[in-house]
């Protein structure tokens, strides 16, 4: 399976880079989210590098997609994969929530004009709401388009990514927002959710059940698709299906295991908000490079 230059093997590695990156990335800030970013590496890949109409060469597009990072805590891994994409240099990864540093420890669309972050994160269950705005007016400017056909000059349209975290949908807000979408038949946005089942005080089933979760989602007018959040196969088929959905929102529910790729975070809500530790980072940089060694080696 080829993507825009890359096989799948290729996003495999990608992703296994980019979680190597977070792990340094955190060691220099000596603070920062881990479980997280580890456990979205895959989607993130897929989506950045196959999915999206999002690259380097489009980002001052009017007509790019549009991606917004809710969970802005996990922003480590957005900017391993924006530097990875080539937005900036990956030595700048270092900075992480450095003092004056635009990585800061949400992302945030004013500090670094070089890349197009959509959104200011922090306050969960934001996201959403945000992502329909982008997508509702991407629907009037078809709108206009069609209203407009003898006119030369077209308004630019383009889909929306919202990235939420499952924790998040303990918050009102988001709900709101999944029933504004579902209300208008919402076909621009799609959501990709972390079903990692944990937040910061536990797991979310204990903290606060979600499930149905599919069914909820389901009773509001959204298309449901489950996927292995780290088969990319499986990730780029269900966007692909979520863009050919012509009748209604669809969200994407990713399972899963944060931590993904160093065995002691895995499953581990401990590690929500944790940075390791330089014996613990020495471990988990060793045994992801060792999973590189075992994926180079693999056949497509």
């Amino acid at each position: 399976m080829k993507s825009r230059g890359l096989t799948v093997k290729e996003l495999r590695l990608k992703a296994n880079e980019i979680r190597q990156d977070i792990i340094e990335m955190l060691l220099s800030a000596g603070s920062g989210h881990s479980a997280g970013p580890l456990g979205m590496a895959d989607v993130f890949t897929a989506l950045y590098f196959e999915i999206a109409n999002f690259t380097p060469e489009n980002r001052k597009d009017p007509g790019r997609d549009r991606i917004v990072l809710s969970n802005a805590h996990i922003c480590p891994l957005l900017y391993a994969v924006l530097a990875n994409r080539g937005y900036f240099r990956r030595q700048e990864l270092l900075n992480l929530r450095k003092l004056g540093s635009p990585l800061q420890g949400h992302s945030n669309n004013h500090s670094w004009p070089r890349v197009p972050i959509e959104t200011c994160g922090g306050p969960l269950g934001q996201g959403l709401s945000q992502a329909v705005g982008f997508a509702l007016a991407s629907r009037m400017n078809e709108q206009r388009n069609r209203a407009n056909q003898k006119t030369d000059k077209e308004l630019p349209t383009w889909h929306t990514w919202a990235m939420l975290s499952d924790g998040e949908l303990n918050e009102g807000q988001s709900w709101e927002a999944i029933m504004l979408a579902g209300k208008h038949d919402l076909r621009e946005v799609t959501a990709f959710v972390d079903r990692n089942n944990i937040q910061i005080d536990g797991f979310t089933e204990d903290v606060m059940p979600l499930e149905p979760l599919a069914q909820k989602f389901q009773a509001f007018n959204w298309s449901v698709i489950e996927v292995d959040g780290h088969n990319m196969k499986e990730i780029i088929n269900a966007a692909n299906k979520a863009k050919a959905i012509y009748e209604n929102p669809t969200v994407i529910l990713c399972h899963t295991i944060p931590g993904k790729g160093v065995d002691f975070m895995e499953w581990k809500y401990e590690w929500h908000g944790k940075p390791p530790k330089e014996e613990e980072a020495a471990e988990a940089l060793k045994e992801l490079r060792n999973f590189r060694g075992h994926l180079k080696s693999e056949h497509e």
